[in-house]
């Protein structure tokens, strides 16, 4: 039907699932529609005068909000409502918009008022050009065969005679409609043609096409979304054809430049960091060289060695693998066939006291102790031996050179922080709290006893020396702690401070967490342990050459010298001693990350008394002490100067016990009773032989004999120790919540977008993929909250999958039938639905909300990509952005995994509902601290906690009624899921305790 009128018009207005849509259009005196407002869920959109409006504010394209994205969809744009299934398309021209199409996914449970009529009409099953000439002629008395003559009617007879074949009996209507259509704007070249294209392929009539920017060209049908430098290929099998400007073929558009330039795949440039650079570019960091290749990143290997790194309560493994220590007590750090490093805390704080490495290369029995504590005074500036080299590298750092190649360097002040760079092309079997250095993630938590813990706990706990009680805290002390370490420890975060610059090299994440927990742990001042947190990121990125200038200025963490040394980011050991000057300095040559600290200025020397020289004021030193300058004779020197070492010999013993470490060398002994020649004291008191030695595994005693089955491993008990039978196990990937992520790798991240991403495939830029995950968040209605998601499901091009308001539809394309039912099945098993795809050994369990988990065959170890990883066993480069080899943050890490139909824009910031609301923090903590408490303590050992209950928090932390406890159940039953996998069952317990209501 037709309606000329300029008064504002309701199209449509209805209620679905609480949501409220109304869609009004205004049209002006040219004929052309000048505004039309959208209101979903109280957001309003306003399109006017070429512009977009959203809550008053003007936007651009792509734009997204947690209720809609708009977006350009080839030549028209088009919103899409999250929170309905329904979208807006719309053409702008000059002066307006000359069409608006409304589009409903679904049909709706009510009633719907406005020009575009009630959509659920029963029995209406008319056509839509019957339905046009019904509407039409009943509100009109012209004859239906009437058709004028009038000369400015002539366009439409011109039409209608050109589309007779297509329109047959239909044609006087659409006659009639045009008529209609352009009465009184005869000279717009927009309103007649607007009604033609509604009607037919433009090619059929004599509008012109519309205009395309810079190099782009106009086709009737074509790509809804431009293949481009960052989607080369967008969509998986269904991109969608509309009237579209593109590139000519075999081109794409060039989005990482100003204007619509079109350049061919190979001509393509990359971007690193906010930087682009053009094909063929190289850039280089310390560790890695990369070159632009086609806008992918083609990067050699990471040439820097692999090193431990123990930071306070926190390790990073020889692998990668972070995790925190659970109690202050002694551990062995390391150790090999001949060496051992071990560590001993505070009893205070959470941080070293000591660190003690213990070398038996020639005499096992009478090995080289070398101890470093608090006050490390005692060491020389330059210690020899024939198997280490000991020096001072700055006032803040010692340095260990072995005669295997082994690097130990300490930081000794403000607080001793160990880290460890294994001997090269080693052949020994390393393990300890640093792991095994395989490079495999997987096995890091290898016990003392040669089973792999899933937790941390157990894993540090069988490495310490002695007993170890969980005593480091997860969460701050005090109030004031807290608030002191969030506003601080902000500064890592900062994309514009003194640390951005290290950002695309090390995610800031895990060193903020670190951050935040050593600061409100902290013993005595607080602004000491907060620069000892930022030194770390600081280090992090000084060992990948990366310069981030004077980051201790700009935190107020300046240190102050003695006497006359200065301050630099990058000291120097070799020849700024006195002693240097008197032989060749074993420093020189020696190769190692930079360090910071006070040392001497260029022209000086260190002398005695820590202070800085001029050469000509330096003492002499030879082996039977040292000499003031002038002139000296010298009895029974030695081949000249050389540098004199003197050490104690201690003998040591061990206690020799079931879960004895095998280290290389005996430790003290101490006082106490043990268990006669050829016996050892088992896990329950009792002395056995080795044979009958019983072992640990999650905290409970198996006998001799007895077996274990742990992370597709069957395990047996033999002579203490865990005999295993490797099998490889299936990839599990979980997504819950307000995006919280756990990688079939065991990576844990946070990514919150409102875009639908890429959570699983196997095309990873090949074009030969046969699978596809993708998820979109959808949101609630009341709150900036994740209330359940879409997944859409590809499956080898044959049918897709669509799991969304709690039901499974879908799609078969062209050429698939029913009758290959047998690719998939459907099944839903209590709370759940489960997809299962045999023949590719995929199973998809929705929860019909927010969690997901995927599950994947071993056959499809290392061959996909997405937000759940690469399933290569090394969790350390599941942040990893294809081709660039440098992990990244889970910001840009999820940005790159957009799916590009439709286009939207990237997540450049995260706002945690944590500090969103931070005054719902506290009942957040209490509340989930179920997860750590005793109703899940048999499973603590089994499965690491600490995700769960952080997860927990930010999802408890809404005050709304709806967001809080859905977020806290299904965090809860994330965890207790997970107990379950394990074999331990404690969800009926945390249902009882929590009272968690699963709709």
């Amino acid at each position: 039907f037709y309606v000329r009128s300029n008064c504002p018009f309701t199209l449509t207005r209805f209620t679905h699932n609480r949501v409220e849509c109304d869609i009004t259009t205004r049209r002006g005196d040219n004929g052309l529609l000048v505004r039309v407002e959208i209101i979903i869920n109280k957001v309003r959109t306003v399109v006017q005068n070429g512009s977009i409006l959203v809550e008053k504010k003007s936007v651009s394209l792509p734009y997204d909000h947690t209720y809609q994205h708009i977006f350009h969809y080839g030549i028209y744009t088009k919103l899409k409502s999250s929170l309905l299934p329904l979208s807006v398309t719309w053409h702008d021209v000059p002066g307006g918009i000359d069409s608006l199409r409304v589009e409903l996914e679904q049909k709706l449970s009510t009633d719907m008022t406005g020009l575009c009529g009630k959509h659920n009409v029963p029995g209406m099953t008319v056509k839509l050009p019957e339905l046009i000439a019904r509407l039409y002629y009943s509100n009109s008395n012209i004859s239906r065969n009437t058709f004028s003559s009038s000369s400015k009617y002539s366009v439409c007879n011109m039409f209608i005679s050109n589309t007779l074949e297509c329109l047959q009996v239909m044609a006087p209507q659409y006659s009639q409609l045009c008529q209609k259509n352009i009465y009184g704007y005869e000279m717009s070249k927009y309103i007649g043609c607007a009604f033609f294209n509604e009607v037919t392929w433009r090619r059929d009539t004599k509008c012109a096409e519309p205009s395309c920017s810079g190099d782009l060209v106009y086709v009737e049908q074509g790509a809804a979304f431009v293949p481009s430098c960052s989607n080369p290929n967008p969509g998986f099998s269904n991109q969608e054809l509309t009237s579209s400007c593109v590139c000519p073929k075999g081109k794409v558009l060039n989005d990482h430049a100003d204007g619509f330039h079109c350049v061919s795949v190979s001509s393509c440039p990359c971007v690193f960091a906010g930087r682009r650079y053009s094909p063929g570019d190289m850039r280089t960091s310390k560790c890695q060289s990369c070159v632009c290749d086609s806008g992918k990143w083609q990067c050699s290997e990471n040439n820097c060695p692999p090193r431990c790194l123990i930071e306070g309560q926190f390790v990073t493994t020889f692998d990668g693998k972070q995790y925190a220590l659970p109690g202050k007590c002694t551990y062995v750090a390391s150790q090999g066939l001949n060496w051992t490093i071990t560590i001993k805390f505070s009893d205070e704080a959470p941080s070293l006291e000591t660190v003690t490495l213990l070398l038996s290369q020639v005499q096992p029995s009478n090995p080289s102790i070398m101890a470093l504590n608090h006050s490390p005074n005692h060491l020389p500036l330059c210690h020899l031996s024939d198997h280490a080299l000991v020096f001072w590298q700055s006032s803040m750092y010692v340095q260990v050179h072995t005669s295997f190649g082994m690097k130990i360097q300490v930081q000794v002040s403000p607080e001793i922080q160990l880290y460890i760079t294994p001997p090269r092309n080693h052949t020994e079997v390393i393990s300890g709290l640093c792991g095994n250095h395989n490079s495999d993630t997987t096995d890091d938590f290898t016990t003392s006893s040669r089973i792999i813990e899933n937790s941390a706990q157990p894993f540090a706990q069988s490495w310490s020396v002695g007993a170890c009680p969980e005593n480091i805290h997860s969460t701050c002390i005090s109030t004031d702690n807290e608030i002191f370490a969030d506003e601080k420890c902000s500064v890592l975060n900062n994309p514009t401070g003194v640390f951005a610059p290290c950002h695309g090299y090390i995610p800031i994440d895990h060193y903020h967490t670190a951050c935040i927990q050593r600061t409100c742990n902290c013993g005595s001042s607080l602004l000491q342990c907060l620069c000892v947190a930022l030194g770390s990121y600081a280090k992090a990125c000084a060992n990948l050459g990366v310069v981030i200038g004077d980051w201790r200025t700009a935190t107020n963490c300046t240190l102050k010298c003695e006497k006359n040394q200065v301050f630099s980011y990058n000291m120097q050991a070799c020849n700024h001693t006195c002693r240097s000057l008197s032989g060749p300095d074993p420093r020189c040559g020696l190769e190692d990350a930079p360090v910071e600290g006070c040392g001497c200025p260029e022209g000086t020397h260190l002398n005695q008394g820590d202070t800085c020289s001029p050469k000509a004021e330096c003492v002499c030193h030879h082996f039977r002490g040292t000499t003031p300058p002038g002139s000296v004779v010298i009895d029974r020197c030695r081949n000249g100067k050389v540098c004199v070492h003197c050490s104690e010999n201690l003998v040591n013993t061990t206690q020799k016990t079931c879960d004895s470490k095998p280290m290389g060398a005996k430790m003290t002994c101490e006082s106490g009773c043990y268990c006669p020649n050829d016996q050892y004291e088992d896990h329950r008191g009792n002395c056995v032989s080795l044979h009958n030695c019983t072992c640990v595994y999650s905290g409970k005693v198996f006998s001799a004999g007895q077996h274990v089955k742990t992370n597709c491993k069957t395990c047996v008990c033999d002579q203490g120790k865990w005999d295993c039978k490797h099998e490889q196990c299936p990839g599990k990937c979980q997504v819950y919540g307000n995006g919280h992520y756990q990688t079939f790798d065991s990576k844990w991240y946070r990514f919150d977008g409102q875009c639908q991403y890429t959570l699983v495939e196997n095309d990873c830029g090949n074009r030969n993929g046969t699978f596809s995950v993708r998820v979109e968040g959808v949101p609630c209605c009341d709150e900036a909250l994740t209330c359940s998601r879409s997944i859409v499901i590809d499956l080898q091009g044959k049918v897709t999958l669509t799991l969304s308001d709690m039901k499974v539809t879908r799609r078969h394309h062209e050429g698939w039938t029913l009758q290959d039912h047998s690719l998939y099945s459907t099944h839903t098993v209590g709370l759940y639905i489960i997809i299962s795809v045999p023949s590719r050994g995929i199973t998809l369990i929705w929860d019909k909300h927010t969690r997901i988990t995927i599950e994947l065959h071993v056959d499809w170890k290392g061959k996909v990509c997405g937000l759940c990883g690469n399933f290569d066993s090394n969790e350390m480069n599941d942040l990893q952005i294809s081709g660039s080899a440098v992990v990244s943050s889970p910001l840009a890490f999820g940005n790159s995994w957009k799916a590009a139909t439709p286009p939207c824009s990237d997540v450049t910031t995260e706002i945690f509902p944590c500090e969103r609301k931070s005054y719902c923090s506290a009942w957040a903590q209490r509340r989930c601290m179920i997860i750590t408490g005793d109703t899940f303590k048999d499973c603590h050992l089994k499965v690491e906690p600490d995700p769960y209950y952080q997860a927990c928090v930010q999802e408890s932390c809404s005050c709304e009624f709806e967001g809080k406890f859905l977020g806290f159940c299904t965090a809860v039953a994330a965890y207790a899921e997970a107990c379950s996998d394990q074999n331990v069952l404690c969800l009926i317990l945390a249902v009882v305790h929590t009272n968690l209501a699963f709709k």
